[in-house]
């Protein structure tokens, strides 16, 4: 009978040995662990898309140049893309006629002169006699006469020589300023007359982009920032400042010609490239998209819980909402740009929570 007892006994003693070794390990704390969250980093942006249009990079003064009087063109001296300074030669009238009229204009002076000398003479021998009584009044007051058209013709001849003399100087057409030759418009042997276009100048300084802008973007155009970018080099981009907005549409295109201002615009931006200009809202009015199941609210003002993804931590910010779409709410501010917001489970979470960031949504 010992010995049956026995057996038993040793038979239960593992199972027993086990169930003390269980019971051990239920009583043994736990180590805490993070809470798991997802979050969304904040980007801000305008509230309406940003716009780009196709632009032309245009100078800010572009003067059509022509010659004060009519000829036939002798030279041109200057090519399309070509720099010039102030004051140098563009293109050259034939001077035949000019000289011809010059050296007339010249002669009439001298005769005009020796008239004069000759008048002025004359009158001083019918004063002197008038002095002795020897001359008639009328007769002295025809030479005085006399004397004030010579005078005059004198003075005429005089300025027809400078006109003449201009005339001349008006044959050679030179730059009035520094520039960029756009434009020729005439050629060698080309008969002109007084004003016509000969050579488009394009003064340096200043350049713009040119673009058509469609009615339903005229209100927000004016108050709206500005970018300009070439095609040649899209990855940098110039601030540009609206200068001009066309009062009246194209007939044809039903567009507002508006042309931005590039004051920083460097070499690199040359006359006649392509550019983009993207338009988009001021900077007070752009915005952060976050779910609304990211927003915190319990009567003290909506709110967004911050992580911090070094200690995973937690910083409740309160925020200023512009408005909701849809399944999103509009941060206006309260948040800075590239921080870590929590988009679900934010009603149960506390400051005193630890957190682990195990997916960014938007990363």
């Amino acid at each position: 009978m010992f010995d049956v007892r026995t057996a038993v006994l040793c038979s239960l003693f593992p199972i027993l040995a086990l169930t003390a070794t269980a019971g051990g390990a239920e009583d043994k704390p736990r180590p805490a662990q993070d809470r798991p969250v997802l979050v969304q980093p904040v980007h801000f942006e305008s509230r309406t898309p940003d716009r780009s249009f196709v632009a032309v990079v245009r100078p800010r003064i572009e003067t059509d140049l022509g010659f004060r009087i009519a000829g036939k063109v002798s030279r041109r001296l200057v090519e399309v893309g070509q720099s010039v300074a102030a004051g140098q030669e563009l293109a050259d009238l034939d001077p035949t006629d000019l000289v011809l009229q010059r050296e007339q204009a010249e002669a009439e002076l001298r005769a005009a002169v020796s008239s004069l000398t000759q008048t002025a003479a004359d009158e001083k021998r019918l004063s002197d006699l008038k002095a002795r009584g020897w001359t008639p009044d009328a007769t002295y007051d025809k030479q005085r006469t006399a004397l004030a058209e010579a005078q005059a013709r004198r003075d005429r001849a005089e300025r027809s020589v400078v006109l003449a003399r201009n005339a001349l100087t008006y044959a050679t057409l030179r730059a009035d300023t520094d520039g960029i030759v756009t434009a020729v418009q005439v050629e060698p042997g080309q008969v002109v007359a007084a004003g016509t276009p000969a050579i488009r100048l394009a003064r340096g300084g200043e350049k713009e982009a040119v673009v058509a802008i469609p009615e339903n973007l005229v209100g927000r155009i004016r108050e709206a920032q500005a970018t300009v970018s070439l095609w040649s080099r899209p990855d940098t981009s110039w601030p540009a400042v609206l200068r001009e907005l066309a009062p009246a549409a194209d007939p044809v295109s039903r567009t507002y010609t508006a042309r931005f201002s590039i004051p920083k615009a460097d070499d690199e931006v040359k006359l006649g490239m392509t550019a983009t200009v993207t338009v988009m809202d001021a900077a007070h009015d752009r915005i952060a998209r976050l779910p609304l199941s990211a927003l915190f609210s319990q009567g003290a003002g909506p709110g967004l819980w911050v992580v911090d993804p070094a200690t995973g931590s937690l910083t409740l910010k309160p925020v200023e909402v512009a408005g909701y779409t849809g399944r999103q709410v509009l941060v206006r501010s309260g948040v800075t740009e590239g921080e870590l917001v929590v988009t679900l489970g934010v009603q149960k979470l506390d400051p005193a929570v630890k957190v682990r960031i195990v997916q960014s949504l938007g990363l």
